[in-house]
């Protein structure tokens, strides 16, 4: 029984110290990356040097983190996957407790010298340290980058536009092929189709802001420059404005002013309400045109849109403007004459009660002499009367020239109300026109 128990003793123990115990550090101690990692660094990681390395490359885009027309600057968030194989690097998984992929820094392996051409700001965002490398020789890397970004916009549409930004992705140094040979250095592939690219990029996006991502096109290009071929990928962003701020914001307040100027061909002529309520509104129009400065570029080759509705609104309230100065000037041609007679009235009825008013006092000296109480309250009450009859016929005067100016005026007047109806019938024409074909022109 003790011999039975001895051997099972025996057994457990050998059973125990045959599993063998891995680490990450016994793959790099095998890889030789802690005494001397130059090798892995310093060359393009090739055994043959006439071989290429590929380069497989996948972005997806994250966020859009600002699109500014002024500078013709797009900035997203995206995040870049390469992978590259390394030939000098290689291991057994069985001899190393079945491990296939460890992680080490990034300075310890060569890198493909990958950088974006549009970029015009060095990227700040916190960078990822690692990297991974499996067993046979694949490397990946992944990093986290804000994008800023030269693009050509398009803002004739603003804002109903849609913009397309690139990313043109490539290496600096190692070329597709050298002069004089037919070596091929650093090839680029992209890992993921432009529908798969879409797919992940709606996936993961967080944030789009005031647009919307509708898709992302990837093509590979080649340039050449002093007999030496660079290969690229163009990674094509497509993406939508949401015009509702602006519309409710910009276009609807001008809109608004357009009616009220149409409005103010109800208010009478003759007043200078109506000329002033024009004014007031082609001062709001300039207030809207400083602050469409400020969103629209300096240099486009097409003219916004946006800017010719707001031109066309203010040249159309411009003219509107000098059509009431030139009818107010016309209308009230036709009152100086009238004018000029109703004071000539008003000259010779103040005489007249001059010599009314040296008779009657004359009178009361000789005859009111006895009864001097009596007549001082008659003298009192006569003065009243007379200035009540004075303000009453002055006032029907005003009254009778008014209506003499509004219902019989002379041929100035005629010639202002015909210019006014036949201006009013070319403002709601040429309005409705306008705005008829700017709608077609956004919207197709």
């Amino acid at each position: 029984m003790m011999h039975l128990a001895f051997l099972f003793l025996i057994i457990f123990t050998d059973g125990s110290s045959s599993q063998k115990v891995c680490s990450y550090q016994d793959v790099v101690e095998h890889l030789n990356f802690t005494a001397d990692n130059s090798v892995f660094k310093m060359t393009r990681p090739v055994l043959d040097h006439k071989r290429p390395t590929v380069v497989e490359l996948d972005i997806m885009l994250f966020a859009i983190l600002a699109v500014i027309e002024k500078t013709q600057t797009f900035v997203p968030f995206v995040w870049v996957t390469m992978k590259w194989n390394n030939e000098r690097i290689s291991w057994d998984p069985a001899q190393f407790c079945g491990i296939t992929q460890i992680s080490i820094p990034k300075e310890m392996l060569w890198k493909p010298d990958i950088f974006i051409y549009e970029m015009t700001q060095k990227d700040e965002s916190p960078q990822n340290p690692y990297m991974y490398v499996s067993h046979d020789g694949t490397v990946c890397s992944e990093e986290d980058m804000k994008v800023v970004s030269t693009c050509k916009m398009d803002v004739h549409k603003f804002p109903f536009d849609t913009q397309r930004c690139t990313i043109s992705i490539g290496s600096a140094v190692h070329c597709d092929s050298l002069p004089l040979s037919s070596v091929d250095e650093i090839r680029v592939f992209p890992f993921s189709n432009s529908s798969r690219a879409t797919q992940f990029s709606r996936e993961v996006i967080r944030t789009q802001g005031e647009w919307e991502f509708l898709h992302v096109t990837v093509t590979s290009q080649n340039f050449t420059i002093d007999d030496r071929q660079w290969e690229y990928l163009i990674y094509t962003f497509t993406i939508k404005r949401r015009p509702l701020l602006h519309v409710t914001n910009f276009l609807l307040p001008i809109l608004f002013f357009l009616i009220l100027d149409l409005a103010s061909f109800f208010i009478e002529d003759r007043r200078g309400e109506k000329l002033g309520f024009k004014v007031t509104i082609l001062l709001s129009i300039s207030v809207l045109l400083l602050i469409l400065n400020d969103i629209l570029p300096s240099m486009s080759s097409k003219t916004p849109l946006i800017a010719t509705y707001c031109v066309v609104i203010f040249a159309l309230m411009l003219l509107s403007l000098l059509e009431t100065i030139l009818v107010t000037y016309f209308m009230e041609k036709d009152c100086v004459p009238k004018e000029k007679l109703r004071l000539k009235e008003n000259w010779e009825t103040k005489q007249d009660t001059l010599i009314t008013e040296e008779k009657r006092q004359t009178c009361c000296l000789m005859i009111c002499k006895a009864s001097e109480v009596n007549t001082s309250v008659q003298a009192r009450e006569s003065d009243a009367l007379l200035l009540i009859l004075k303000e009453l016929k002055e006032l029907q005067n005003n009254l009778n020239l008014h209506l003499i100016c509004k219902q019989d005026g002379g041929q100035s007047s005629l010639l202002a109300a015909r210019i006014n109806r036949a201006f009013f019938i070319f403002y709601i024409t040429t309005v409705s026109l306008f705005l008829t074909l700017i709608f077609i022109a956004w919207t197709t």
